[in-house]
């Protein structure tokens, strides 16, 4: 057991930093960023408890609900992973894609800043 924590304790590599900056991202650094446009309020469908298609929790944007398999299931395990689903357009990957992922959502209006 002390081996183990003597193993872990070496894994864990703590960074130092001297200072940290910290900017607004541009709209279009925003959108370079983003897998997709969010186009509606609704989160997950109550009837399938499946996200909806362009919702807040789309697998389309964000990514897919189970691991290496569409929404619709078309393709399902790990031989096709990597393909985009032509049927529900959800890419077959891993489900933690979902946590690096970002969408982005556009106004049809300028949003005005405090400066300006």
């Amino acid at each position: 057991m002390k081996d183990l924590l003597k193993f872990l304790k070496a894994q864990t590599k703590t960074e130092e930093f001297d200072a940290i900056k910290i900017a607004l991202a541009s709209p279009d650094m925003i959108r370079s960023w983003s897998f997709g446009e969010v186009k509606k309020p609704e989160t997950i469908n109550y009837r399938t408890f499946k996200p909806e298609r362009d919702g807040l929790f789309c697998a389309r944007i964000f990514g897919p609900v189970k691991d290496y398999e569409c929404l619709c299931g078309k393709y399902k395990r790990l031989k096709h992973r990597g393909v985009i689903c032509e049927k529900c357009g959800v890419e077959v990957t891993q489900t933690k894609v979902r946590r690096e992922r970002m969408g982005h959502i556009s106004w049809h209006v300028r949003l005005r800043t405090s400066g300006s």
